[in-house]
């Protein structure tokens, strides 16, 4: 493939005078250390390293051609620089896979919480109803039926479009992510329908205000091809508002809430159960019966009932599915508590999710809210304070443990806790910092009726060395449910 074509069909035009002439790529890599004989080497600028540091490792592998930023000359391979070389970098991949999202109905879903319980819900409903669906997001990806590990809830611009390249499903379902959007990802990329689900305090490290993470968020709905539509869920102000943006744009807009003016509407008063609820469709009464509880799963499993919806599905055949959905590892993952009480593993780390979590625990008549959670290192410690309070007045025992330190130091780490849980000022608050030692301790306090709710990981890996021999939430509670097997017996 010739990259002066490429450049061209994809509207990159060179800011220095490089001859280009017949140069033939091969592939194209933004990692050096990825790159074969005839490809092109795209040098990003990232967080913690330069890829233009990398340009000569490149061209030694064998870079026919090189893309960048900055002003470089005496390069023996062409030189490209442009003005943004992730934007190039992700448009010039799209071209290079011949737009694979164009083959696919796209579903592109953003929010700051429900992405992955609405995606899977999503793709479970539509397989029922005969469709394939490729999926991609936090947990892991799935394409043509298999299954692939995930690194970053939206890929890098490049594995992306070869997945979407690789993938012959009939719907692609995709996480989008406010860092995909911020860094370009999905560039080249158009979706048939765009879903928000909500907007909640988080990522404040990475956007400066609330403000700037909606910005972000909104972009997915620039990318709609010609007549796609928005689904949003206007529970919260900013579902409204982005709502009102997507009329003004003339977008196609349908709503989830609960006001006669939602295209879906939520009767809050019809809750028989922590798993049944009831929405209005068009005058028409619909009665919905789920295998996971909580008004937060109410509103992803709306969000992705209206989506069905719009791809054609029978509402018959979307509530059936419902019924058989097998729920999503590390999301409101249940376990039977030996003393007939119940566990569960969230990866809710904001406090929004926080608590819709302890409320469906609530709801669903927990005698005691046994909570163990920690605050990750180097991460938005603006939501912190905020955590904190909503576990406090929500459970009976706030049991505050370490989660990803990532470089911060363990003391410094403990000491934070115990100011926290001074300032909550219950006699109950715990500090364990051993996160596998404080799921045993909730475990061994829990008794019939109670709830243990562990959250901020799901079904993430433990990157640090605990006391017990897991390496997971999901492997801890595994463990402690095996040794009471075994002195059972």
């Amino acid at each position: 493939m010739k990259l002066q074509k490429m450049l061209e069909e994809t509207g990159h035009s060179a800011l220095n005078s490089a001859k280009l002439g017949s140069v033939e790529i091969n592939g194209i890599e933004a990692n050096s250390s990825k790159i074969h004989e005839g490809y092109l080497f795209v040098a990003i600028t990232g967080y913690e390293r330069d890829g233009h540091d990398y340009i000569q490792d490149a061209i030694n592998r064998g870079a026919a051609a090189v893309v960048g930023e900055q002003d470089l000359s005496g390069l023996s391979v062409p030189y490209v620089r442009v003005e943004n070389s992730r934007d190039t970098l992700a448009n010039l991949a799209a071209y290079y896979y011949d737009f694979p999202s164009a083959k696919h109905i796209m579903v592109g879903i953003t929010g700051t919480n429900g992405k992955t319980t609405t995606s899977f819900m999503l793709r479970h409903i539509l397989e029922h109803a005969g469709y394939s669906c490729a999926l991609f997001g936090t947990v892991h990806n799935v394409i043509n039926g298999e299954v692939y590990d995930s690194k970053n809830t939206t890929p890098d611009s490049i594995e992306l479009q070869r997945l979407l390249a690789k993938s012959n499903d009939d719907i692609v379902i995709m996480e989008v992510s406010s860092h995909g959007l911020a860094q370009k990802r999905l560039e080249g990329i158009e979706y048939d329908i765009g879903l928000f689900t909500n907007l909640a305090h988080e990522h404040l490290d990475y956007h400066d205000t609330i403000e700037e993470y909606f910005e972000v968020k909104q972009l997915l709905f620039s990318k709609l091809k010609k007549g796609g539509q928005a689904i949003v869920s206007t529970h919260d102000e900013w579902g409204e508002k982005l709502t009102d943006i997507l009329n003004q744009r003339n977008i196609k807009v349908s709503t989830f809430g609960k006001t006669e003016k939602d295209d879906l509407i939520f009767n809050s008063k019809s809750n028989v159960h922590c798993s049944d609820f009831e929405v209005k469709e068009a005058g028409r009464q619909l009665h919905f019966s789920m295998t996971i509880p909580g008004l937060h799963n109410i509103y992803n499993a709306s969000m992705a009932y209206l989506t069905g919806r719009k791809i054609g599905v029978e509402s018959d055949k979307l509530i059936e599915a419902f019924q058989t959905f097998p729920g999503i590892p590390g999301r409101f993952e249940m376990y039977s508590h030996p003393s007939d009480a119940t566990a569960v593993i969230d990866y809710a780390h904001t406090a929004d999710a926080f608590s819709y979590c302890l409320k469906t625990a609530r709801d669903c008549g927990a005698k005691r809210i046994l909570h163990v959670f920690g605050f990750r290192g180097a991460r938005d410690e603006s939501k912190r304070d905020e955590m904190m309070e909503i576990s406090s007045q929500m459970s009976d025992c706030t049991i505050l443990t370490l989660d990803d330190l990532n470089g911060i130091d363990q003391n410094e780490m403990i000491e934070e806790l115990e100011n926290y849980r001074q300032r909550s000022g219950k006699e109950a608050d715990l500090i364990v910092p051993d996160r596998t030692l404080a799921i045993k301790k909730a475990w061994e306090m829990a008794e019939a009726g109670d709830w243990l709710i562990v959250t901020g990981k799901g079904s993430e890996m433990y990157k640090e060395e605990y006391a017990l021999p897991s390496k997971s939430d999901q492997e801890t509670i595994a463990l402690l449910m095996d040794q009471h097997s075994q002195m059972a017996k």
